[in-house]
């Protein structure tokens, strides 16, 4: 079984947001950058355990992003990947980051394509599904358990009041949730394994893209809560229209 993890690089959940350029910018100073949690934890995990199931097969990560992120890459192989490619690029918006997939993985026969069900700074949900379109193959959306029995593929999706069970035939795209794996940890073994690990850069393979960032700013941040009396209900009303414009 031949298994595509694509992982992406993302600041800490810690990180303090910043922007700079005029707030066309994402502020990396002082930035401590992570493999993305979707992408490591449900998508990369569940790959090796298929493939220690089968008792064989490849984990190949693709990240997409410059020299400065092989760090998190070679976390990912200290986990347990096989090997790695990262397309020395910036990674543009989502449709640039789902060409270099669909370009890469094209006629290699990868039985499974593994992302993230989102990253945790854009929150957009989008490359999945715009792989799976760009490479015609079956996709299926934030699965929490994924199988593989031969050529089929059975994943479970939780939806509004319970749970839908989908199958597809393989090749296929899958986007990873919570409850697809149990998050691991590197040990020294893997750390130290890591290092002599094959990591190919690859140069850019399809340079469009459709998006482009016109400026970005911070949330406001929670405000100070209001206490209205029980018996104020004209008041709490017109606070709902007024201020808080929910009515």
């Amino acid at each position: 079984m031949k298994i595509l993890v694509c992982i992406s690089s993302v600041p800490d959940t810690t990180t303090k947001i910043a922007f700079v350029s005029e707030n066309r910018e994402f502020s990396k100073q002082g930035v401590q950058f992570i493999i993305n949690p979707y992408d490591e934890w449900y998508a990369l995990v569940r790959a090796l355990e298929l493939k220690e199931a089968k008792g064989s097969g490849q984990v190949t990560l693709f990240h997409v992003g410059l020299a400065e992120n092989e760090a998190i890459i070679r976390k990912g192989l200290a986990i347990g990947a096989d090997d790695a490619v990262r397309v020395d690029a910036d990674p543009g918006d989502a449709y640039f980051v789902a060409q270099q997939i669909a370009a890469y993985a094209a006629g290699k026969g990868y039985d499974l394509i593994l992302v993230g069900k989102e990253t945790i700074d854009y929150n957009s949900s989008m490359v999945g599904g715009m792989v799976a379109e760009l490479m015609n193959l079956p996709y299926v959306s934030m699965a929490s358990k994924l199988d593989v029995a031969g050529a089929e593929i059975t994943a479970e999706c939780d939806i509004d009041g319970g749970t839908a069970v989908v199958t597809c035939a393989a090749p296929a795209v899958i986007s990873c949730q919570k409850g697809m794996a149990e998050a691991r940890i590197p040990n020294m073994r893997g750390i130290m394994a890591a290092r002599t690990k094959p990591l190919e850069t690859v140069q850019v393979l399809d340079n469009s893209t459709l998006t482009k960032v016109e400026n970005y700013r911070l949330n406001e941040g929670r405000q100070a809560v209001k206490m209205i009396d029980a018996g104020s209900m004209d008041e709490l009303v017109r606070l709902l229209h007024e201020e808080a414009k929910v009515i």
